[in-house]
């Protein structure tokens, strides 16, 4: 899918006909594009648009380059889908002095919000870095937002692992414990991992604006980029202590399953010492010897049972004495 947008008195339109109008557009942002979008594109505007397998590599050679005047760039963008699970794919940046190309296969709310935002905002777009730095601005806030709640999260799932009720039985199975801390692994590691590429892009980006300046790049945007960075590299810090965060739940959740086994096998422990004097006892009067004087008594019966009780309670007193119980 095209879709194409132009500055329109310093704020983002959507063009109607994306096709038709291309060479205008400041903007042009393919989603899953088909061969015959990408073909009309690269009409267009005299450029190769990279493959899904190109956009795939991990090389920062294959991820950074310049080509025919255009700068490329490919970031991991987060995004969530229908299901509402966050998800991680790349997104290609192809920077021209005139325009901005993306090109992705997933489909980031961020973008969305910087449509929204540059449509009813003043938002000087002249050319395609302005554009970028817009777009990467959003992907950055939307990034803040995801640890945020992430933070929230922890703690509710510290409250959680350390509440009171868990030592009572009351408190929420361990299972369902683990599963989201796996959750906020996995989404505290896509968040990184797109700080990481950010990071990267944005470092070369701010790293000498002479060399970008055939692509428009001035000393506003410049010191924009610079600003940019900084606020990855804190959010970098951020992800880096929930990531802690997250393994010291792990091992502390851990530890609570540990320490529920080993208060089970001692429960059984103690049963099995309780039982074991009366199991004795009866194991003594069991036996078919000839003479055994107990067997003829009146009070044999009573007493035997008398010493089973004794026998067991004392032990368990012993143990709520010591409290190992």
């Amino acid at each position: 899918m095209i879709t194409a947008f132009v500055s329109q008195g310093n704020r983002l339109a959507r063009l109607a006909d994306n096709h038709q109008h291309l060479p205008d557009a400041i903007w042009i942002d393919l989603e899953a594009p088909t061969a015959a979008e990408e073909d009309a594109v690269e009409a267009a505007l005299g450029i190769d648009i990279p493959t899904r397998e190109d956009m795939q590599e991990i090389e920062v050679s294959s991820r950074i380059y310049r080509e025919d005047g255009a700068l490329f760039l490919t970031a991991q963008v987060v995004a969530t889908n229908a299901a509402g699970v966050i998800e991680i794919g790349p997104v290609t940046f192809v920077v021209l002095p005139d325009r901005l190309v993306s090109v992705h296969y997933h489909h980031p709310g961020s973008f969305d919000y910087f449509v929204e935002w540059a449509s009813r905002h003043d938002t000087p777009i002249r050319c395609g870095v302005d554009a970028l730095l817009g777009l990467m601005e959003s992907m950055v806030d939307r990034l803040a937002d995801i640890l945020e709640g992430e933070a929230r999260k922890h703690d509710a799932l510290s409250r959680s692992l350390f509440s009171p009720d868990r030592m009572k039985g009351r408190a929420e199975d361990l299972s369902d414990v683990l599963r989201r801390i796996g959750l906020a692994e996995d989404v505290n590691a896509k968040v990184n991992e797109s700080l990481g590429t950010l990071v990267r892009l944005v470092g070369y980006l701010a790293v000498d604006k002479g060399n970008h300046s055939p692509l428009g790049m001035s000393q506003a945007t410049h010191t924009q980029t610079k600003t940019l960075l900084q606020d990855i590299r804190s959010l970098r810090e951020v992800a880096v202590a929930q990531a802690d965060k997250v393994r010291f739940l792990l091992d502390a959740t851990l530890g609570v399953i540990n320490i529920r086994q080993s208060d089970v096998i001692k429960i059984f422990s103690v049963v099995a010492f309780v039982f074991l004097p009366p199991t004795l006892i009866a194991s003594i009067y069991g036996m078919n010897f000839e003479h055994m004087p107990e067997l003829s008594w009146t009070w044999g019966y009573p007493m035997a049972l008398g010493m089973m009780v004794v026998s067991a309670v004392v032990p368990w007193l012993f143990f709520r004495w010591k409290k190992w119980l």
